[in-house]
């Protein structure tokens, strides 16, 4: 899978994936959508993203999904 609107520099935000070489973090954009942000709302406050940049985040974060393996801790039984 090829992400176009995602770019790695090291010497931004320590290298951490971020949207078209701003200083704005996948992470960022993904937790806004994560707390109840709509594309509506983040492209107002952010005026500088673009809708395709939010699809492009959600494709990016289903493909990490795919690959990573998180354990979860078990609840203790009731």
């Amino acid at each position: 899978m090829t992400f176009n609107r995602i770019t790695v520099n090291p010497n931004v935000f320590g290298g951490k994936p971020c949207i078209r070489g701003l200083r704005f973090p996948v992470s960022r954009l993904l937790g806004l959508l994560a707390s109840g942000e709509t594309e509506e709302s983040i492209l107002k406050a952010y005026p500088y993203l673009e809708a395709e940049d939010i699809t492009e985040a959600l494709r990016y974060a289903a493909s990490l999904a795919e690959e990573e393996v998180v354990e979860f801790a078990r609840e203790a039984p009731g």
